[in-house]
């Protein structure tokens, strides 16, 4: 067999290998994610924690340029199910040019609670995890909650965290379930709506379930005092402060325990170019988060670190070559240009994995009641497209992060006015 036909064969195994890890991995995790939902709603239906007995809590909203937002946020805030006396509301705001600090300043003549915080010019623009740690200098309370300025926080999410948190010890942080305000508006929100409640019933879920490990979102989370302090504060060189704090926090001995059922409503991009933007910057932040941690990592003294650094390798150098390659092969095979000497029922393996990936969804979806028909054929059709989107996604973030120096770490998605979105009835 001439050399260029075992490397092409080598190849097209290394691809089919490591997507099939891939895959069933995630088949294992959505085993774990379906356990763990059950075990929630049980603690849930037999949860009996009294009023009397919640700590008062701190709650950061990081705003800059949220006229469009805010006030809908911040009544949302307000009408959270949880002693009035026992909450205090810092609205950061960052150099914001529009109309946000009026409106914060007419909230705190309305309300006692709201208390903005506005920064010092020389101070502003410089991220959200500034913001953050800005607001956290000036909290009371001991526990501290986190909601990004277009959040809409159903009424019993931030009780059920706080109580989840005061349960045990060891957890040093819990985070709920981020839903799509704006799912209807359009193909790309419903994609949006199918990949995060996915990302959440399977990778969040499962991953506690089975090791024990979560990840921060940028909202929607509740966090001991003494944990933020004793991490050192958000980083603020990092474009996934969350992620990036995540890795401090296991590090440091505690864990995060991820409460489907405390639900927040937020926006997502309505147009591809936010889309792809947003998306990048999480590459990059991931990249961040692998680079400042690839040493101790290696160093196999955190099981966490470890685990979530090998997933985060994976992910975005194992399984994109893998994918890449599996399509090139494709492509140059069906043309004729290269062959595939490797005997196997590959069509059949391909549509196995299809079926596969089509199930994990559809179950997650299922939690959700969102099952429906026409969820089902844009999960199909996700495959072939906004699946396939990731991979420029990916290698634009490579190629900024190696060839362009990032200039500021403000870049939040574009705002809309909420009124006229539709609201969270199913189809």
């Amino acid at each position: 067999m001439p050399f260029e036909s075992i490397v092409i064969n080598i190849l097209f195994l290394f691809s089919v290998s490591v997507i099939w890890v891939m895959i069933l991995y995630q088949l294992v995790l959505t085993f774990y994610g379906h356990r763990h939902r059950r075990a929630m709603e049980k603690r849930l239906a037999e949860a009996d924690w009294p009023d009397a007995s919640l700590p008062p809590v701190s709650i950061l909203v990081p705003a800059r340029n949220e006229e469009v937002v805010i006030a809908r946020t911040l009544d949302k805030i307000l009408a959270l199910d949880y002693p009035a006396e026992k909450m205090e509301v810092i609205v950061i705001n960052d150099g914001s040019t529009d109309k946000t600090q009026a409106i914060l300043e007419q909230y705190k003549k309305k309300d006692s609670r709201v208390k903005p915080l506005q920064l010092p010019p020389a101070e502003t623009g410089r991220g959200k995890a500034r913001a953050l740690n800005a607001g956290f200098r000036i909290t009371r309370y001991d526990y501290i909650a986190v909601y990004d300025a277009d959040n809409n926080p159903e009424a019993s999410s931030l009780k059920t965290l706080v109580r989840e948190l005061m349960e045990d010890t060891a957890v040093g942080a819990v985070i709920g379930k981020f839903r799509t305000l704006n799912w209807k508006r359009n193909i790309l929100t419903r994609f949006i709506n199918i990949e995060t409640l996915s990302f959440q019933w399977i990778l969040q879920a499962g991953r506690y379930r089975a090791f024990q490990v979560s990840i921060l979102p940028g909202t929607n989370f509740v966090i001991r005092k003494a944990v933020v302090t004793a991490c050192g504060g958000w980083d603020e060189a990092a474009i996934t402060e969350d992620a990036e704090l995540s890795v401090r926090i296991y590090q440091m001995g505690w864990k995060i325990k991820f409460v489907p059922h405390a639900v927040t409503w937020e926006q997502e991009p309505e147009k591809w170019e936010v889309w792809i933007r947003q998306r990048t910057r999480w590459v990059r932040g991931n990249n961040y988060v692998i680079q400042k941690f690839i040493k101790p990592a290696l160093g196999l003294k955190n099981r966490f670190l470890f685990t979530e650094f090998l997933y985060l390798f994976i992910l975005y150098y194992l399984l994109l070559g893998a994918i890449v390659t599996s399509h090139l092969l494709f492509i140059l095979c069906g043309l004729g240009i290269l062959n595939v000497d490797v005997p196997g029922p590959y069509m059949a393996v391909w549509i196995l994995a299809f079926i596969l990936y089509l199930m994990e969804v559809v179950l997650a979806l299922s939690y959700e009641d969102e099952d429906k028909p026409l969820n089902i054929l844009i999960t199909a059709v996700m495959y072939f497209t906004y699946c396939q989107m990731w991979i420029y996604v990916v290698f634009r973030g490579f190629y900024l992060d190696l060839f362009k120096k990032r200039v500021g770490i403000w870049d939040k998605t574009e705002r809309h006015n909420q009124d006229d979105l539709l609201t969270q009835d199913g189809d």
